[in-house]
């Protein structure tokens, strides 16, 4: 087995696991807010973390950036446990694989910004810095550990891989525990990037309404050390596949999006009917929405409970696959017994064309523990990536 020992988590909902389980859980209470921090002029919802993140002063020029004070913040939460693993196998046998899709662009949209003025660029930038390899650089460099350390960068379905990776290391017997997860920041190019395909919604976004007219964006980090020392949470079952339809659209049958449930299902040696509850990619394009509930609706039926919750976040492209994996981990802990789930926020106009899915409502409750959590993560050029989690006890 493969166990989630501990989880970090920043994102829109706050700062620390506790602050972002009662908002999300209790309080069903969204964490976007409306700037044009990243779009001037043009006022738009963003999930920003508003949390205050660790210098970097300390680091090589090539580490500063944004995206890694982030990574920095989520470390600090777990660093306890991840020291207690290295003391335990060796600073050898501990790896690194996180997900991003940003880095530290950032900071390079700085640097050209003041070149505009000064004619050159600033003394505090290196090229460097938007590399997406640097996330797993700068915790492996901060660790002092000597383990595979490398990023995956496949756009939504970043960190989703990493977890798959990470879980990949350990079977191989290649590392005793990896550090793994994903960090992604808001910067003015992702969010010009989708604005140009007309994905982005003026409004809080609507998952599977027949009102939705596309995605927030958000920014966030989830980090977990991952291991074969027992825990309450196992990563149990991962699947991947490729459309190989589109660029930027989903294959609208979703052969890839069943491809990847039901091989994380095959891994995790369970059926459709033993699933508690689906974290959707749910993102409110109209494509995505529509190509994940049909295949959703066709493996697992219409009473499964699910819920979208990028209206509490934004979408967090390279790390929505382990935010989104930590609020399965948040759901699925002893201090939850009454089995309380993410709800789903959207205004309750249910699309013709769609089948009808279970969607969470804020208060819904299993009355038990959450047993089996699956979080799917659909990405650009049909890079597809779904979890499976279990409760060990």
């Amino acid at each position: 087995m493969l166990y989630m020992n501990d989880c970090a988590l920043l994102c829109a909902l706050g700062g620390e696991r506790d602050t972002i389980a009662r908002r999300l859980l209790d309080d069903a209470e969204g964490g976007l807010a409306v700037s044009d921090a990243c779009s001037p002029g043009r006022p738009l919802p963003l999930g920003r973390v508003d949390a205050a993140l660790p210098a970097v002063d300390h680091l090589p020029l090539v580490l500063r950036s944004r995206n890694n004070q982030l990574a920095l913040a989520a470390l600090a939460q777990i660093r306890p446990a991840v020291d207690a693993a290295i003391a335990r196998y060796g600073a050898h046998r501990v790896g690194v694989v996180v997900g991003t899709s940003t880095s530290g662009v950032a900071a390079t949209e700085a640097a050209l910004a003041a070149r505009l003025h000064t004619g050159a660029l600033p003394d505090g930038f290196h090229y460097g810095q938007q590399e997406m390899g640097a996330p797993a650089a700068l915790l492996a460099r901060e660790l002092a550990i000597g383990g595979p350390a490398y990023v995956h960068s496949s756009a939504c379905s970043s960190s989703a891989k990493a977890l798959a990776s990470a879980a990949r290391l350990i079977r191989m017997g290649l590392c005793d525990a990896v550090v793994t997860g994903g960090v992604d920041t808001l910067c003015g190019f992702t969010v010009a990037g989708f604005s140009s395909l007309e994905s982005v919604s003026a409004a809080r976004c609507n998952p599977l309404s027949a009102a939705r007219n596309g995605i927030n964006l958000g920014e966030g980090a989830a980090l977990f050390l991952m291991s074969r020392e027992p825990a309450a949470v196992a990563l149990c079952g991962w699947g991947e596949s490729s459309d190989g339809y589109h660029m930027s659209a989903p294959d609208p049958a979703g052969g890839g999006a069943r491809l990847a449930m039901r091989e994380a299902l095959r891994r995790a040696g369970i059926e459709p009917s033993d699933v508690d509850y689906i974290n959707l990619h749910g993102t409110a394009t109209v494509q995505n929405d529509a190509m994940e509930s049909h295949a959703v609706a066709d493996l697992f039926g219409p009473d499964v409970a699910v819920s979208s919750t990028k209206p509490f976040t934004g979408h967090t492209l390279g790390a929505a696959g382990a935010v989104e994996a930590a609020f399965c981990w948040l759901a699925m802990q002893d201090d939850n017994p009454a089995g309380k789930l993410p709800p789903h926020l959207w205004d309750g106009a249910q699309d013709p064309a769609l089948p009808a899915l279970n969607v969470v409502r804020p208060g819904t409750r299993l009355g038990r523990p959450l047993r089996w959590a699956l979080s799917n993560s659909f990405a650009f050029g049909g890079s597809n990536a779904t979890l499976v989690f279990g409760r060990t006890d």
